[in-house]
């Protein structure tokens, strides 16, 4: 009977309905923020691609980050913009929780590929002669298939411990998307042993993928001071500036929604602080990569050069 009672429920996701009258401002903001994540990762994406010279592991892990990124935007966003001018805003058990998977198993995957290029930024700058060898095309597809492979098992734990559990009468979702925290408030049997199984599985992935970043960024420290002059650690350290940025970012953010305690008193701050986290992190990233390296700006140069090149040839074709 729980089975089908399951199956049946219907959620609300009443989420930017508590703000009515800004319902049409919010759809333009997000519907041109959404065109700019897409805009900036294609344009990060395509460079790399095209650019032999940022055919190296460090801009593989940044290709394979930012298509990530533009994943789980895709995963949440068209989504928040229907809702936003529909007056029907209900959503499925099943899609509550394929939206809930996919979100936070290419979040996950995320952490993962952010871990994976803080150990590439060591190898380069600990072991320059043998980088190469080290770090092979090889061995960076198998650490974004293990990053890949990883997240989306946890994503499945947390899924499968959410959504084995019944719902109560109120099916209203304080949220714009199928998130956790009030997702399990309203269910009638959540207790504090699951919420130790969704909080471990977030530690091992926010804080298991962190210690990871710090460990490789302590042992980069080390080797910087060795350094004999002053621009040599400058410019080891500059290689790991923009990494360590979209690492703050992306982690502070993450933190602060996930590992505080749940209390349904803070929904709607919550609420705006994921607004932040899914729709403003995606766009930060491209562009701090972007500003903050001379190789990526010259490679974007001559994407943009090319598509302009290229608008003219198609507007004599179409005549």
């Amino acid at each position: 009977m729980m089975d089908n009672q399951t199956a049946m429920t219907i959620f609300l996701l009443w989420g930017f309905s508590s703000f009515p009258n800004l319902q049409h401002v919010l759809f333009v903001v997000i519907f041109f923020s959404h065109l700019a994540i897409l805009a900036a990762n294609g344009s990060i994406m395509m460079a790399i691609k095209l650019s032999r010279n940022l055919h190296t592991p460090m801009y593989f892990f940044l290709c394979g980050l930012s298509f990530s990124e533009t994943c789980a935007t895709m995963v949440i966003i068209p989504r928040m913009l229907v809702d936003l001018l529909s007056h029907s805003k209900t959503i499925s058990l099943p899609e509550c929780a394929t939206q809930l998977f996919f979100f936070f198993g290419l979040a996950a995957n995320n952490c993962f590929i952010m871990a994976a290029m803080s150990y590439d930024r060591y190898t380069a700058i600990h072991n320059p002669l043998n980088y190469h060898m080290l770090i092979t095309r090889s061995i960076c597809c198998q650490m974004m298939i293990a990053s890949l492979t990883v997240g989306f098992l946890v994503s499945l734990g947390i899924v499968s411990t959410i959504f084995s559990l019944s719902f109560c009468d109120s099916k209203t979702i304080q949220h714009f998307f199928c998130d956790i925290s009030p997702v399990v408030l309203l269910a009638c049997d959540y207790t504090f042993i699951h919420e130790m199984i969704i909080f471990v599985f977030f530690f091992f992935v926010l804080v298991g993928s962190f210690v990871l970043i710090m460990i490789s960024y302590v042992f980069i420290l080390s080797v910087i001071i060795k350094m004999p002059s002053a621009k040599s650690r400058y410019k080891a350290f500059s290689t790991c500036s923009s990494h360590l940025s979209v690492v703050s970012i992306h982690y502070g953010f993450a933190s602060f929604v996930y590992l505080k305690p749940k209390n349904s008193e803070l929904l709607h701050e919550d609420m705006l602080i994921s607004v932040t986290y899914t729709v403003l992190t995606p766009l930060l990233n491209p562009i701090v990569y972007s500003l903050r390296n001379k190789e990526m700006q010259i490679a974007l140069k001559k994407v943009l050069g090319h598509v302009n090149r290229s608008i003219p040839l198609l507007q004599r074709g179409n005549k």
